[in-house]
């Protein structure tokens, strides 16, 4: 049996069964134990199109939190783990590494193993993945949040963001949507973009059915324009929050492994980072609810595709 095979079946046998719950239709994914809760934060769980800017848009907003004096955790879950690159300025070791460098006995874990300090104060987790074809994404989310509250770090943590993987809204990187308050989608202003903010509305509804989760609405990142987010937002009963425009500096920013509160102050710069911390301002204060109905495929074809 290769290592893969072997972490793999560790993080099976991790997994316990619990007993079959309604939660949208047609889910058959892990159940989380709904006696790990997070507690008294406000929690936040951002969504989008794989490569739409994340990442990014979690880090400058966790920072953007900070310096209104909020206590953050920003948790990654990617198995590319890099949500907090720019917060740490390194490739930190994910829940995963560390748990299997300890046989998967969490008992034997140091905080400082998992959590690590980023700019500003902000608190990083890297969650990772299960290897390839092998696990569930679910089953990491939990782990990663019962450690959290095993070792009492969100007893005292105001704001949580999760950071999750792409537009994949399988069972397992639907997870953290049991944990949220609010869920933000990222997207841009193109047809790709809009096409999966819809299949994660679909997401997100149907957690809704059993979780506190609900809509907090839409930030629109690398767009000059709006116009075709727009359309899409008023026929399923969106709304955009932010608009982050299409800027070298943001590129430049994480190829400098830093957030954009930490380059060179110009006009640009300035202006985004007001938008952050008018975004932050706004999230903390409270957002409503909102209901927002999903279109069919075709229909975003006819509405966005084509003349």
């Amino acid at each position: 049996m290769n290592e893969v095979m072997i972490r793999a079946d560790s993080i099976r046998q991790a997994v316990r069964p619990r007993p079959a719950r309604p939660d949208g239709e047609g889910s058959v994914q892990v159940q989380l134990d709904p006696n790990v809760k997070i507690g008294t934060a406000k929690v936040f769980a951002v969504y989008g199109k794989g490569g739409i800017g994340k990442s990014t848009t979690s880090s400058n907003l966790s920072v953007a939190f900070s310096k209104l004096g909020k206590r953050v955790l920003q948790i990654g879950c990617d198995p590319k783990h890099d949500s907090t690159f720019t917060l740490t300025k390194k490739l930190v070791p994910t829940v995963i590494d560390v748990l299997e460098t300890v046989d998967f006995h969490p008992e034997e874990l140091r905080t400082e193993d998992f959590v690590f300090p980023g700019y500003n104060g902000v608190m990083c987790v890297e969650a990772g993945g299960p290897p390839a074809g092998t696990g569930c994404g679910g089953y990491v989310v939990g782990q990663t949040v019962k450690l959290l509250k095993e070792h009492h770090l969100l007893d005292d943590t105001d704001v949580v963001i999760f950071d999750v993987l792409g537009d994949v809204v399988c069972g397992g990187f639907a997870a953290p949507l049991q944990h949220a308050d609010r869920a933000l989608i990222v997207t841009a202003n193109d047809f790709d973009s809009i096409f999966a903010m819809n299949r994660i509305i679909g997401a997100i509804g149907a957690k809704a059915k059993n979780y506190n989760v609900r809509l907090g609405g839409v930030i629109a990142n690398r767009s000059d324009a709006t116009d075709q987010i727009d359309k899409y937002n008023a026929v399923v009963g969106l709304k955009t929050m932010a608009r982050f425009p299409s800027l070298d500096v943001i590129r430049k920013s994480r190829l400098k492994k830093a957030t954009l509160f930490e380059m060179d102050a110009t006009p640009e710069v300035e202006a985004v980072q007001q938008e952050y911390m008018r975004l932050a301002a706004q999230l903390w204060a409270g957002t409503d609810p909102l209901v927002a109905t999903p279109m069919r495929d075709r229909d975003i074809f006819d509405l966005l595709g084509f003349d």
